[in-house]
């Protein structure tokens, strides 16, 4: 028997907020590794006036129905996510949305946008990356190695793990209460699921997606971010056919928390059609 529109909506931990009535456009936000929906606290409610507002955990994270996480099925690649995703517009009968991610949530969407195109009208994709490992020609910033020293980091001592990666994550030597803030998420997270989704986002190659995406985009990346590069941003302007890359002068994988209101700036433009600079 296929889930219900609202244990589907349940599962994923869906909230609604914004703007109502015939003809209102939706943004949903998706958050990261190690996040929740509460990750965009500082730029959902901008949208509420114009749009209706729609937020959802990832399934195995935040407040998601954990029993739902099915690591050797469904979730054992990112085409599981953007399966749930999926699920959730068609529960909610969203079409033509604005859909922004972060990190690896970008490239979960960009499966789903070419899977289903028509549920789609922008895409906003905040540090993404389709690919961590380094390869020929490509540049995505770690080897092999990092990698899997990450992993066995994360595998033997998780909450250490945590504490010591948040830091590189946030990249703000002066904002000791981002660091915090994503540490206690990290803590917050089941770790064997956080463990099993870290192993599944970096090992991801999803390059090949990227030339199927023909929904207008906006890349945003910081300019100093050690997990995605300036050069991994530059890689997908070049291979998506409708897209533009704003750079914002901050440090980190998390300019949605570290540059919110750079990050805010850049998305209305996008939004209306305005010049970006």
């Amino acid at each position: 028997m296929a889930p219900s529109d609202t244990s589907i909506l349940d599962r994923s931990n869906v909230t609604i907020s914004g703007a109502t009535g015939p003809g209102t456009q939706a943004v949903v936000f998706l958050h990261g590794l190690g996040g929740d929906q509460h990750d965009w606290r500082l730029i959902a409610p901008a949208f509420e006036d114009q749009y209706q507002v729609v937020l959802l955990d990832l399934i195995g994270a935040g407040q998601s129905d954990l029993s739902a996480y099915q690591p050797t099925v469904a979730h054992s690649t990112l085409a599981g996510h953007a399966t749930d995703l999926l699920n959730v517009l068609s529960a909610l009968a969203l079409h033509d949305v604005v859909f922004v991610g972060h990190s690896v949530a970008s490239m979960i969407g960009v499966i789903a946008a070419v899977r289903e195109p028509q549920r789609f009208a922008k895409m906003v994709l905040i540090s993404p990356s389709p690919r961590f490992i380094n390869d020929q020609g490509y540049a995505g910033g770690f080897e092999q190695k990092d990698i899997s020293e990450l992993l066995a980091a994360m595998e033997a001592d998780y909450h250490g793990w945590s504490h010591g990666f948040s830091p590189v994550m946030v990249g703000q030597q002066d904002t000791p209460e981002l660091v915090l803030a994503l540490t206690n998420s990290f803590v917050r997270t089941n770790p064997e699921i956080a463990k099993h989704f870290a192993r599944v986002t970096f090992f991801s190659d999803t390059r090949t997606e990227l030339g199927f995406l023909t929904i207008p985009t906006l890349i945003i990346q910081s300019a100093h971010d050690v997990i995605a590069p300036l050069a991994v941003g530059h890689y997908i302007n070049e291979q998506l056919a409708d897209s533009r890359l704003v750079v914002i002068e901050t440090n980190g994988h998390l300019p949605h928390l570290s540059a919110p209101q750079q990050t805010h700036t850049a998305m209305h433009h996008f939004l209306h059609e305005e010049t970006v600079l």
